[in-house]
């Protein structure tokens, strides 16, 4: 069924009459269109109805006009609104073929994004809410459903972990899904779309998506060791140019976090609710590039590494070495997921 372009009055008025359109691909939760104007072509998203559209389109309203203030940009100039209808006009930018290493500028872009935001910003956007005592309790209980015996201080880890992810400090524009495929690489940089989702908080939860998967997209991808070295320097990079200050806390806790949330294993839609980890040895299911237990192995194989002889989460490394041991036992024909975006 065609929809009909949500041109009203206003918009008319401020951006004179739409020529040609053309519907563009996107999530079932918006409707985008390309579309000729006489100054230059624009992109219209609509969010759709929905329980909580009007958060969407606020948070997505929100977070482009404070990003805006980024220079060079990190997003598409907003041109226009018409919140009635949930509709927000963007510059129509053309996006290039990534490179290799795309990673490098990508991450140099996020940094950026994120620094845009300063303390006053307060109270612009919710605050990012991590995992919880029952994301933690999820995860054990996949342990022993596993037969992966939980060394005795690893449930205090996991309680002190959600603890600290809760009393984080920050206050970084987070995008909420900075996932390939909302990025645009542009001959201007790397600019990012889809800000349902965006929130306040430390920008470690974002950087931790190169090293752990990109945990809420449908691409998962697994930088080698040399380029994700490169990503995180440019991030860390950038945020100093920007911000004025190192980046303070620990990649580890955020890396953590999204291993033990069960709801970073499905669409967005069908996040909140069922215990995703608890399906997990009854069957798999594939989400975008990769599956469930794809994805759960390759966390479980970045969190095991980067908790390894550390004076902290000691019983934690050997819990997630010895789950992915008995996952790839159990299912030998999972693969890694891959080094390359799609």
């Amino acid at each position: 069924m065609r929809r009909r372009l949500p041109w009203g009055d206003a918009l008319r008025t401020a951006l004179g009459a739409p020529g040609r359109s053309r519907r563009l691909s996107s999530s079932p939760r918006s409707r985008v269109w390309r579309v000729e104007t006489a100054g230059a072509p624009v992109v219209v998203k609509q969010i759709v109805d929905g329980p909580d559209a009007d958060e969407r389109y606020a948070r997505e309203l929100a977070a482009l006009r404070l990003a805006a203030g980024a220079d060079p940009a990190v997003v598409p100039a907003l041109r226009g609104t018409a919140p009635d209808d949930r509709v927000l006009v963007l510059e129509h930018l053309d996006h290039r073929q990534p490179s290799g290493d795309w990673i490098v500028d990508y991450a140099a872009a996020l940094a950026r994004l994120h620094a845009v935001a300063r303390p006053e910003h307060a109270g612009v956007l919710p605050r990012w809410q991590g995992p919880d005592a029952a994301d933690a309790t999820s995860f054990l209980r996949l342990a022993a459903a596993l037969d992966a015996p939980v060394p005795p201080g690893v449930p205090g880890e996991l309680d002190g972990l959600v603890h600290r992810l809760a009393r984080t400090p920050g206050h970084a524009l987070l995008h909420g899904d900075p996932c390939p495929g909302n990025d645009l690489h542009t001959t201007g940089g790397t600019r990012f779309i889809d800000f349902e989702q965006a929130s306040l908080g430390s920008g470690l939860v974002e950087l931790a998506y190169l090293r752990i998967g990109f945990p809420t997209c449908w691409c998962v991808t697994a930088a080698p060791a040399p380029l994700l070295e490169r990503a995180e320097t440019a991030y860390r990079t950038a945020w100093r140019a920007e911000a004025g200050d190192e980046l303070h806390g620990d990649l580890t806790d955020f890396c953590v976090g999204w291993l033990i949330r069960g709801d970073a294993l499905v669409p967005r839609a069908n996040r909140e609710g069922a215990d995703h980890l608890a399906r997990i040895p009854i069957r798999d299911w594939k989400w975008g590039t990769v599956t469930a237990r794809q994805r759960l192995v390759h966390r479980l194989g970045v969190v095991g590494g980067m908790t390894a002889g550390r004076d902290g989460p000691s019983g934690l490394s050997t819990l997630c070495t010895d789950m992915r041991r008995r996952m790839l036992a159990r299912w030998p024909g999972l693969r890694p997921v891959p080094a390359r975006r799609p």
